[in-house]
C-alpha cells in the first residue's frame, strides 16, 4: 500500500486525473482492488484486508457469494435476459413467486411489489410520490439525522446539512421532526410531534412519515417498538401513511428480515435496496399496502427497473439463507458475540473517552467515541493494519461496523481484534482479555 502522498498519486493517477473530485471511499481507503471473496479484499500489491464494510451494507453476503455467483453464471450461459424494462420474464416472476412465499407469506405480510429504479434513492422518491398521490397531500414528515438518499426527493427528506448543500436549490416538501431520543430520555418526541400536528401549528398535513428504524448514515440510533407503534397509530390519526426507509437496515441487516419484524407494526410502504440483489448488483424494490397501489400504468418507470440478473441472485440468496431456519440461528449467535465484543471495548474505550457507547442493533453497529476525528483516526489505524471499517454520524463520531451476515466466525474475530489494536493505537487503551469472551 502507498505510504505517502505522491507515491499514492503515482499508484492512483488515472483517478486522480480523470476522475471526478466527488469520489470519496477511495479517499479514505486509498487501495487498488483486484478481487474479492467473502470478507477478504485483496489489492493489487498483494494486501489482504477484512471487510467490515460489506459495499456499505450492498454485500450482506460478502463479495462473491458461490451459490448466487453459480445462479448467475447458469444464467448467462444460457443467454438469459439482462435488460427488460418491465416486461415478464421468467426470472422476474421466479423471484416474485420466491419472495411472496418465502419472505412475505412465512411473516403473515400481504404486499405488492414494485420494481423501482435500481439505486435505493429510486425507491425512497417512488414512495414519496404515492404516499402524495394516495394523500393527496405534499408535505412528508422525516426526522433528525435521517439520510434517504441524494435525488433532489430523498435529499429533501435527508437532515445531514453537507449532503443538502451539494443539492444547489431549495429542498422542499418536507417537515423534520425529532427522532426517538434526539430531544433527551426525558422528552417524549411522540407527544411532541402529535402536538405539532394540531391545528395551528403552522405544520401541514402529512402524506406520509418516513422512517429509518436503525439510522445508517446518521449515527446508528434506533427507535423502539413502542415508539415505532405510536408513531403508526398517529400516522393513521391523520390519514397520513408509514414508510419505512429498509434500504440498509433491510434484507438481514438487523438480524431479521425487516428491521421492523417483531415491532408491532405494518409500514404502509417499505423501501428496500441495498442487499437485497445478494450480489452488488443494483436493485430497489417498494412493497405496497395493495390498497395504497393506485399507480397509473407508466406514471412511475425507469430504463433499468427490470433487472434480471439480480432477480436471479435475489432468489438465490431467499433460497440458500432464507430458507434455512439454520442461517438465522447462526446469524443470532454471531450477532450476540459481536456485541459483546463491542461493548467491552466502549465500556473499556469510556475511562479515556467518557463519550464512548455502543450503538446499533443486529450487524448494523458501532461505537460512538465522541469525535469526527478520533473516530476517522481509528478507522485509518485500522485499515493500515488490514480492516476497512467507516464512520457515520452528523459529525462522522462513529465507528460504523456493517460485516458480512456470512463472515466466518474466526475472520470475524481476526477482524475484531483488529479493531481493538486500532481503539488502543489511537485512545491508548491497554489491551484486555476480556473483550475477547464469548
Amino acid at each position: 500500500m502507498p505510504n505517502n502522498l505522491a507515491s499514492i498519486n503515482e499508484a492512483f493517477s488515472t483517478f486522480e486525473v480523470h476522475e471526478s473530485k466527488v469520489r470519496s471511499y477511495c479517499r479514505d481507503f486509498p487501495v487498488k482492488i483486484r478481487h474479492a471473496k467473502g470478507s477478504k479484499i485483496h489489492s493489487v500489491d498483494q494486501q489482504v484486508y477484512v471487510d467490515f464494510f460489506a459495499g456499505a451494507g450492498a454485500l450482506n453476503y460478502g463479495h462473491n457469494c458461490e451459490p448466487l455467483k453459480e445462479k448467475l453464471k447458469a444464467y448467462l450461459d444460457n443467454d438469459g435476459i439482462t435488460h427488460s424494462l418491465d416486461f415478464y420474464t421468467e426470472a422476474k416472476e421466479d423471484f416474485i413467486q420466491t419472495f411472496q412465499e418465502e419472505i412475505l407469506q412465512r411473516r403473515g405480510m400481504k404486499y405488492k411489489v414494485q420494481f423501482t429504479g435500481p439505486t435505493g434513492t429510486n425507491a425512497v422518491e417512488a414512495a414519496l410520490k404515492l404516499a402524495r398521490k394516495v394523500t393527496k397531500r405534499s408535505n412528508v414528515i422525516a426526522f433528525s439525522n435521517a439520510f434517504h438518499g441524494m435525488s433532489l426527493g430523498s435529499l429533501a427528506a435527508t437532515s445531514n446539512p453537507k449532503k443538502r448543500q451539494g443539492a444547489g436549490v431549495a429542498l422542499g416538501g418536507v417537515t423534520f421532526m425529532p427522532y426517538e431520543g434526539y430531544l433527551g430520555e426525558h422528552v417524549d418526541s411522540i407527544d411532541l410531534i402529535a402536538r405539532m400536528l394540531q391545528p395551528g401549528s403552522g405544520v401541514e398535513a402529512p402524506a406520509a412519515f418516513l422512517i429509518e428504524t436503525i439510522q445508517g448514515e446518521g449515527g446508528l440510533r434506533c427507535v423502539s417498538a413502542r415508539w415505532l407503534q405510536r408513531l403508526q397509530a398517529l400516522a393513521h390519526e391523520h390519514g397520513a401513511l408509514l414508510i419505512v426507509d429498509d434500504i440498509q437496515s433491510g434484507c438481514g441487516r438487523s438480524g431479521r428480515f425487516f428491521s421492523f419484524e417483531g415491532m408491532g407494526v405494518t409500514p404502509d410502504i417499505v423501501c428496500l435496496s441495498k442487499s437485497l440483489s445478494g450480489y452488488g448488483l443494483p436493485f430497489s424494490m417498494n412493497l405496497i399496502n395493495p390498497d395504497h397501489d393506485v399507480w397509473e400504468p407508466g406514471e412511475h418507470n425507469g430504463t433499468f427497473r427490470g433487472n434480471n440478473l439480480a432477480f436471479v441472485t435475489a432468489k438465490a440468496a431467499i433460497d440458500t439463507f432464507w430458507s434455512a431456519p439454520a442461517f438465522e440461528r447462526e446469524l443470532q449467535q454471531k450477532i450476540v458475540y459481536l456485541h459483546s465484543r463491542l461493548k467491552a471495548l466502549a465500556e473499556r474505550s469510556s475511562e479515556y473517552i467518557p463519550e464512548a457507547r455502543f450503538l446499533g442493533r443486529g450487524f448494523m453497529c458501532g461505537i460512538d467515541v465522541g469525535s469526527g476525528e478520533v473516530a476517522s483516526n481509528i478507522s485509518q489505524a485500522a485499515f493500515r493494519a488490514g480492516l476497512i471499517v467507516e464512520t457515520c454520524g452528523v459529525h462522522g463520531q462513529v465507528v460504523k461496523l456493517l460485516p458480512a451476515l456470512t463472515i466466518e466466525y474466526e475472520v470475524l474475530v481476526q477482524g475484531l481484534d483488529m479493531l481493538a489494536a486500532a481503539f488502543e493505537q489511537v485512545i491508548g487503551i491497554a489491551r484486555y482479555s476480556e473483550e475477547k469472551a464469548a
